[in-house]
């Protein structure tokens, strides 16, 4: 079986998506059946290192989907799977054609779905009426609708996508977006922690926290600069690690460097400059011994944190416990003391100081958390996804 995954913009460094697409298709191609894959995306800056994938567009504007969608069928695979979110495709909804004009069978994951509609000039009101029938989709036009097959990664986007398109997707979890630890992780643990709190520079007895993912203002990150301060004011010595990049296909270029001096004057306000570090962009194995050699991981993100997130799922398979804001509509699997340690309230910094406090003064606490939270990481493993995937392949092609 030969399969195109449609990654928008294919920039693994800069998208989670695009990491995303990455590890699946190296799991599929390792499989046992193994399938052919060729990750198609639109044509990449000069060096950069999305020209391993195949360009089929200058861009995803309407004008270029017809060209797309020629350019996929001279691929010669089986299925075109593609992956939709809307930033991957600079914020146009025009990809949703591609079933017009494809003659190869499409399969759709939704990334994202829920909060967004294009074109954004059509009123709310109007689009119930639009999508009657399951002519359409509002955030994702003909690919809802006419896809094969739907993949969604949580269970809040599988209940809209029944009560909007009333179809039943397949459910497959999103897995870790860092490698997990070697299997005699537990006995180098020790040595591992060792090396970065050296590296760090840390004395004895100051906790290890970390923050590991994209940073944008929705992370949270302004509030754990803020709650860092509060807990220094309260005797409680920390050292914080915000490990990842800045600029993301979300907040590009000068966007993103207008952020992160943002975030340094804060660091600087607060005076917690020997307190909190910024990264920028780590590889995945220094980003594995920062989360291993971690007290806590902390993601106190601004809209509550899901088993959508690949950040916490690294963080859970590495055996640290995690510290987490609650979403709107809370992840059943992300239980308080159990699985994670609850940030009380989003936006809040004193939120975050308590929960960094509650679990500095509950070892057992912390240890049932991290031991639990990697259980629940266990059964989200890549060669999981992927067998899922195919299976996905194999009933979308009738073989």
């Amino acid at each position: 079986m030969r399969v195109a995954l449609v990654c928008g913009t294919y920039a693994p460094e800069r998208d989670g998506v695009a990491d995303y697409v990455r590890r699946l298709a190296t799991e599929l191609r390792a499989a046992d059946p193994a399938t052919d894959v060729v990750v198609a995306a639109r044509v990449a800056e000069p060096g950069s290192a999305a020209t391993e994938a195949f360009p089929v567009t200058p861009d995803w504007s309407a004008r270029n989907v017809h060209r797309a969608a020629r350019a996929l069928d001279g691929l010669g695979v089986d299925l075109v799977h593609v992956q939709w979110a809307p930033s991957a495709y600079g914020w146009s909804g025009a990809v949703g054609a591609l079933p017009a004009f494809l003659r190869t069978p499409v399969v759709t994951t939704l990334h994202e779905y829920g909060g967004w509609a294009w074109p954004a000039w059509v009123p709310p009101r109007v689009w119930p009426t639009l999508e009657r029938g399951g002519r359409r989709d509002r955030e994702s036009g003909l690919l809802g609708p006419r896809s094969r097959a739907l993949v969604v990664t949580n269970e809040g986007h599988a209940s809209l996508v029944r009560s909007r398109l009333h179809r039943e997707p397949t459910l497959i979890p999103i897995g870790p977006n860092v490698p997990g630890p070697a299997p005699d992780a537990a006995a180098a643990r020790a040595r591992v922690r060792d090396r970065v709190r050296g590296r760090l520079g840390l004395a004895d007895g100051v906790p290890l926290l970390v923050f590991f993912g994209f940073v944008h203002p929705v992370k949270g990150v302004r509030e754990l600069v803020d709650a860092t301060a509060l807990l220094r004011d309260a005797g409680v010595d920390v050292h914080v690690e915000v490990a990842g990049g800045f600029a993301s296909l979300a907040l590009p270029g000068a966007e993103a460097r207008s952020f992160r001096a943002e975030v340094e004057q804060r660091i600087a306000d607060r005076g917690v400059g020997d307190r909190v570090r910024l990264t920028g962009w780590v590889d995945g194995s220094a980003v594995s011994e920062l989360l291993s050699a971690a007290d806590a991981v902390v993601l106190p993100f601004t809209a509550g944190v899901t088993t959508k997130s690949g950040s916490l799922l690294a963080a859970l398979e590495h055996g640290a416990p995690v510290l987490a804001t609650v979403a709107d509509t809370r992840d059943p699997a992300l239980v308080d003391g159990v699985t994670v340690l609850d940030v009380a309230a989003r936006r809040d910094p004193a939120a975050i100081a308590a929960a960094v406090r509650r679990l500095l003064d509950d070892p057992a606490l912390a240890g049932t958390v991290a031991r639990r939270g990697e259980a629940l990481a266990a059964g989200r493993g890549w060669a999981t996804i992927a067998a899922r995937h195919r299976a996905v392949y194999d009933s979308a092609l009738g073989t």
